[in-house]
This record gives structure tokens, C-alpha cells and sequence, in this order.
């Protein structure tokens, strides 16, 4: 019977630590080390706790292993570094989170002159991430003593590592009142502000899409966050600043200004996207964005707006004159003069706009002729459906908000006639739209921009080439 046999069978790892001059690197070799390890094996533990273990485990994750090793193993005594030191176990946590020395180790990292080994950086991140969540205030502490930390973490933010390590330190502090104290510290910093000079054509490509990346990550995690708690003692420093007209209006010059690039004016393009987002996108699927985009869970502030509004004439020179593009060749011949991202993500950013139904950037829209131009690229990009669906988000904005005006209208034409008749109370009232700013738009569709017209032709140039080549 089973029973009869002895299963009590005792792991490699207690074994080799049976041995009295064992190194780490033996039982790093050993395939359950890290099973054992969560296991909170007491003897392993105790074992790695040991001073110059620890000093090991961290010196492997932050230099770089020997160049004559075989490369298929050349990491993997670092990787199982990181599994150790990032496994959860409440001892490793205390070890390494309350000893000075060690933190400093890992903090020399930050010191290696650029570019970081990107492997490196990602157990440096993990290993610093971990402590932030585990061992909070200690590390928190040890970070503010650091007058460098931030510009070095910045230095290397071309790695996405050191992105990654930003957004720790933004999300991932608990309780609420020390997440406050590192917010503010961060603003003190002027994080925000060194992300948007980083957003300028002369970085190169990496830092600048990275430290776009972390400002719509900062923006997106931090009204999620004021979402969810449900007295806020103070708002978030770090996004009433991204949100000021003062540092929109920088990320602005930093793209307009000098040489105009698309990655910059991409780049830039899309964190003014996200201050404009209305809700939480990437949840809905294309079609539910479409069908739902008018709903708001965050309300655009206004000094976002009155940031853009002097700029919208160079988006417009930019639908007109974008950077330069070299023909490329697609599945219909040669297309000579490509849309390119720079145009797409402008008229992704007119679209945003539209659907804030602000009466000064209608008016700025309409009087620079936009809408126009928008249709304009329609019809000659025949076959770029990303275009396509842009600009008919723009139409159904202004559509859409025109119909609400109407509403509203008829709404307060019955209330006037039911008070008339007596039959409504005098205290209910229905709030008005200002202005008529939405039919300025609708106006401007219809008549400056024919675009019934426009749609009409279209059809007719479509079935006579239809036509032509059925003959």
C-alpha cells in the first residue's frame, strides 16, 4: 500500500544547506529555490537574510554579468536575483527596505551612465516598485534624502523601466495622507514640467515618446484615483498642473515653436488628448466610442481650452503644410503625399474639441475653416478609414450637440406655454443652451463647408468610376 513508502522527502535546497560551505550561487542553481523561498523556508531564508547575501542578491540585479559568459545564461542569475528580492516574503521586505546600505547599492544603479541595460532597469524598477508597496515610508524617506533622484530617473527615462518606477511612486503609495506628501513632493520637483521639456524635437525619439507616455498615465491614474476616494482632503498637485493654461501653453511652444517634427507634435498631440478625454477610453470597443462618446465622467477645465484656442491656427497650418513625408507604396499604387500620423492626430484633436462644445473654439474653428479642410483630406484620402472615422466624429459632434440645443429649446417653449396655462409650477425650470453656438457650427457644416453637397458628388464621381470600369 502507499503508506507503506516514506514521502517526507526532503528538497535539494535543505540539503545543499546541510552543507557548511554552500554559496548563494548553488542554491540559485536549484530549480525550486524560489517555491522554497515563498514558501518561507525558515532555514533558506535565514541564509539569504545573511548581510552579504543580500549585498550579492543586489549587485546582481544592478551590474551587468560578465561578457564571456554564454548568453542564453548570462542573465539568469539576475533574474532569480530579482524573483527573490521581489517574492513578497515579509523577512526579504524588512531585510532590504530597512537597511541603508542596501538601498544605496540599488539606488547606484541610477548612477550608470546611459542607456541602461533595459533588463537591468526592469529588475531595478520591480525591486523598487516592490518596496515602495511593501515598505512604504522607509523607502519614501530614503528617496526624499536623494536630491538627485529625480533627475536621474529622468536622465534614463528613455528605458520604460524608469516610466514605469514614476508611476509606483504616483499609484502605488499608501495611505492616503503619505500619497498626498509624495504628490506634492513630486510637484515640488516640477516633475510635470521637466516631463514637457522633454517633449521638444531636439530629445530624441525614445525620451520624448516615453515622457509623453508618463504624462498621460500621471493624467489618466490620477483622475481615477480622485474617482475613486471619496473625500479627497486636496486635489491632486500633479494634475492641476498638467491641467494649468501655463504648462498647456509650454507643451504648445515646445511643439510649435523651432523645428516642427511629427514625432514631437505627436507626442504632444496626444497628452492634449488625454487632458481632453471625457471619460475613461480603452474600455468600449470602437463602435461604443462612437455611439457613446458624448457621455462625461470628467469635465474638461477650462484653462485646457483657453491653452489650445490660440494654437488652433497652427493645427491648421499643419492639416495644410505637415512635415515632410516620403511616397509610399500601398496596395492601390504609389501614394505620393501620405496623411502621415501628425495630420490624423490633429484631426483626432478637432474631434476632442467638438465634443467639449465650447462656444470660443467653435467660433476659432469656424472661422478658420477647419471643418472644411478636414472634409477636404475626406474626400482625396479615399481609402484611410482612420481619417474617415475622425472626421465623422466631428460631424456627429456637432450634430449631436445641435440636437441637444433643440431639445432644450422646445423643453423651455412648453414650460413657457404650460406657466402660461398655469399648469407648471414656477420653481421648475429648464436650463438653456448658451449662446447658439452649436448652430454657428451646424451653419457653418451645412452651408460654408456644403456638406450635403460634398456627399452628393462624391456618390456620383464613385458610380461613374464604377461605371467606367465595368465597360
Amino acid at each position: 500500500m502507499f503508506w507503506k513508502f516514506d514521502l517526507n522527502t526532503t528538497s535539494h535546497v535543505d540539503k545543499l544547506l546541510d552543507k557548511e560551505d554552500v554559496t548563494l550561487r548553488e542554491l540559485m542553481d536549484e530549480d525550486d529555490i524560489l517555491q522554497e523561498c515563498k514558501a518561507q523556508n525558515r532555514r533558506l531564508l535565514e541564509f539569504i537574510c545573511q548581510q552579504d547575501c543580500m549585498e550579492e542578491l543586489v549587485h546582481l540585479i544592478t551590474h551587468e554579468p560578465p561578457m564571456d559568459m554564454e548568453e542564453k545564461i548570462r542573465f539568469k542569475y539576475p533574474n532569480t536575483a530579482c524573483e527573490l528580492l521581489t517574492s513578497d516574503v515579509p523577512q526579504i521586505n524588512d531585510k532590504l527596505g530597512g537597511d541603508e546600505k542596501l538601498l544605496n547599492i540599488l539606488y547606484d544603479f541610477l548612477d550608470h551612465e546611459p542607456p541602461l541595460n533595459p533588463l537591468l532597469a526592469s529588475f531595478f524598477s520591480k525591486t523598487i516598485g516592490n518596496l515602495i508597496a511593501r515598505k512604504t515610508e522607509q523607502v519614501i524617506v530614503f528617496l526624499r534624502k536623494k536630491d538627485k533622484f529625480l533627475s536621474l530617473v529622468l536622465k534614463h527615462i528613455d528605458t520604460s523601466a524608469m516610466m514605469d518606477l514614476l508611476l509606483r511612486l504616483i499609484s502605488c503609495v499608501e495611505p492616503a495622507p503619505l500619497r498626498q506628501e509624495v504628490l506634492n513632493w513630486l510637484n515640488e520637483e516640477r516633475l510635470i514640467q521637466r516631463l514637457i521639456e522633454l517633449i521638444h524635437s531636439s530629445q530624441d525619439e525614445d525620451r520624448q515618446s516615453n515622457a509623453s507616455q508618463t504624462l498621460c498615465d500621471i493624467i489618466r491614474v490620477s483622475r481615477d484615483q480622485s474617482n475613486q476616494l471619496q473625500e479627497v482632503p486636496e486635489p491632486d498637485p500633479l494634475l492641476t498642473t498638467l491641467e494649468s493654461q501655463e504648462c498647456v501653453e509650454q507643451l504648445l511652444k515646445n511643439m510649435f515653436d523651432g523645428e516642427r517634427t511629427e514625432n514631437c507634435i505627436v507626442n504632444g498631440t496626444q497628452i492634449l488628448l488625454t487632458l481632453l478625454e471625457t471619460r475613461r477610453s480603452g474600455v468600449e470597443t470602437l463602435l461604443d466610442t462612437f455611439a457613446q462618446g458624448f457621455e462625461k465622467s470628467y469635465t474638461v477645465s477650462r484653462s485646457i481650452l483657453q491653452g489650445i484656442e490660440p494654437r488652433l491656427k497652427d493645427f491648421h497650418q499643419l492639416l495644410l503644410h505637415p512635415p515632410q513625408k516620403t511616397p509610399i507604396l500601398t496596395t492601390i499604387g504609389v501614394l505620393e503625399e501620405p496623411l502621415g500620423n501628425a495630420r490624423l492626430h490633429v484631426a483626432r484633436l478637432i474631434a476632442a474639441l467638438l465634443h467639449t462644445n465650447t462656444v470660443s473654439v467653435n467660433q476659432e474653428l469656424c472661422r478658420l475653416s477647419t471643418m472644411d479642410l478636414l472634409l477636404d483630406l475626406f474626400f482625396k484620402y479615399t481609402w484611410n478609414n482612420f481619417l474617415h472615422f475622425q472626421v465623422e466624429l466631428c460631424i456627429a459632434a456637432v450634430l449631436s450637440h445641435s440636437v441637444s440645443e433643440g431639445r432644450c429649446a422646445a423643453n423651455e417653449e412648453e414650460q413657457k406655454e404650460e406657466k402660461h396655462n398655469g399648469t407648471v409650477n414656477s420653481t421648475e425650470q429648464t436650463e438653456a443652451p448658451e449662446g447658439g453656438q452649436e448652430n454657428v457650427m451646424v451653419t457653418h457644416l451645412f452651408q460654408k463647408c456644403c456638406l450635403v453637397q460634398r456627399i452628393l458628388d462624391a456618390w456620383e464621381a464613385n458610380d461613374k468610376i464604377q461605371k467606367s470600369d465595368s465597360d
